[in-house]
């Protein structure tokens, strides 16, 4: 039996994960980034975290450990990039600094992608072979798959499906960019949103709730998240052709009327349609996660 180690590492917390060959997780720990300490600090809480989770099963030997991080980064050379949400990060080679700590081959990708290959692996995607995952929380991230392989694009920038640009006037992204998709139709969005038209801040959630109940500005606020969402998927499936889409994250736990209206404007707008062959958009299934497991099938 094979096992590898997986962290997700993120703004505020580090989970990390012994997982063996058929994706079955066999010890599982999460503790906080403390991202605001600075790189080497959070490199050694990864390293500890990890050995740490090995010993939990002291039987088993570790082949390897694979990392989900957010970017930009490129995989191929092991380099962060400085991610929005993790200060200082600029430039730091994290499978250097990991195998280093750990004596341990060490690979990296984009949290997106690890969920991506999580999903398409042991979740929604098995099965197919020509996917898109998409998860839709704080910000919008995204991983393609085609031909059964995750792509990571000359740069490991591929599939920013958050930054595609539907609004050349729209808000200003912390990217630098106006009118992304994720100012629009992510978690923060509908919070912005909700405290324009609304007076509070609401997460989707709360959001969801309300239109439940029938407040009129509650389901307008839904609905052009739809919109705009709706739209990101079909310039995705006019690019990339595939035969599913899996929708994860904390605002597509708003559940069936999400997925509905989605699959409504898909059915409605992509190139395929005219053909009738239509995209079926589905929710993810690995949940939280998604990410570590994806990352520790990263080495295999």
């Amino acid at each position: 039996m094979v096992y590898t180690i997986g962290i997700d590492l993120g703004g505020t917390k580090i989970a990390t994960a012994v997982v063996d060959e058929n994706g079955d997780v066999i010890a599982h720990l999460e503790v906080p980034t403390h991202a605001k300490e600075g790189p080497q600090a959070v490199l050694d809480r990864m390293a500890e975290t990890a050995k740490r989770v090995a010993q939990a099963v002291p039987s088993i030997q570790p082949m390897a450990v694979g990392v989900g991080a957010p970017g930009p980064l490129n995989p191929k050379r092991g380099i962060v990039f400085g991610p929005p949400n993790l200060p200082g990060w600029d430039h730091v080679n994290l499978v250097d600094e990991l195998q280093q700590r750990l004596g341990l081959h060490v690979v990296i990708d984009n949290d997106a992608n690890a969920a991506t290959l999580a999903e398409a692996t042991l979740g929604a995607g098995r099965g197919y072979h020509n996917l898109v995952y998409i998860t839709v929380s704080t910000g919008i991230g995204g991983g393609v798959m085609l031909d059964g392989k995750v792509r990571q694009g000359e740069f490991g920038c591929a599939a920013e499906i958050g930054h595609h640009i539907v609004d050349i006037n729209g808000p200003l992204c912390h990217c630098g960019n106006r009118g992304c998709l994720e100012t629009f139709a992510s978690g923060t969005a509908i919070e912005r949103t909700a405290l324009e038209r609304m007076g509070e801040p609401l997460n989707a959630s709360r959001v969801a709730l309300l239109a439940r109940e029938k407040n009129v500005i509650a389901q307008q606020i839904l609905d052009d998240v739809y919109r705009y969402l709706g739209a990101g998927l079909v310039n995705v499936i006019n690019l990339f052709d595939p035969a599913v889409i899996i929708i994860g994250g904390g605002v597509a736990q708003i559940g069936r009327p999400m997925f509905e209206a989605l699959q409504q404007v898909v059915n409605n707008n992509h190139f395929r349609s005219s053909v009738g062959e239509n995209v079926q958009v589905v929710p993810a299934q690995l949940g939280t996660k998604a990410g570590v497991i994806g990352a520790a099938l990263l080495p295999r």
